[in-house]
């Protein structure tokens, strides 16, 4: 059982924190015990350190392994706020989890380094992600996956309010990343 603080932060962080639509992400790394976590567009950096916090409560923090695909100091404007490489670094470093970031968008940042992040119990994906790297970065979203990982992606924004998360199955990830696959050969 946790300590009755932790408890009610992860109440709060799952129930009543702001934006509302990150609160099913909360909820779903205390349910299930998830600790290792890929987020594919970091931004300011605010959820990823929700997230280590929610994933520390139900595991040393030491245990917990966070990766975070950017495009850091390479954002242009109009791909929204985000923070430095080295910022986001320090932020998340003092949660005590194991942090790696990745500089680049989705599918080079994955293509480059799928192989040494090895399996992924979360995968979210910001609604800010290139659409079309999102789509070649499948292959390897595909490959970090086991069979109890969860993958969310934030819908689209609509009239100034960001989207809700959806949970992606796996039939779905695998069609997308064959799918992508026989476009590339053909």
């Amino acid at each position: 059982m946790w300590p009755q603080s932790v408890s009610v932060r992860n109440f709060y962080l799952g129930h009543l924190s702001r934006p509302a639509h990150d609160r099913p992400i909360y909820q779903l790394i205390r349910r299930h015990g998830l600790r290792r976590i890929v987020e594919l567009g970091v931004g300011l950096a605010d959820r990823s350190a929700r997230m280590i916090e929610v994933a520390a409560s139900a595991h040393a923090v030491d245990e917990v392994v966070f990766t975070g695909v950017d495009l850091f100091e390479l954002r242009a404007p109009q791909d929204g706020p985000g923070l430095s490489l080295k910022l986001v670094h320090r932020r998340l470093a003092a949660t005590g989890a194991k942090i790696r970031l990745l500089p680049g968008d989705s599918y080079a940042a994955l293509a480059r380094t799928f192989n040494m992040l090895g399996g992924a119990d979360l995968v979210v994906v910001s609604a800010d992600q290139n659409r079309n790297e999102l789509d070649r970065s499948w292959f390897y979203i595909d490959r970090l996956l086991h069979d109890r990982s969860h993958v969310l992606v934030q819908e689209p924004a609509a009239r100034g309010h960001e989207g809700a998360f959806r949970a992606v199955s796996s039939a779905e990830i695998r069609q997308r990343a064959t799918t992508i696959q026989r476009r590339r050969a053909a």
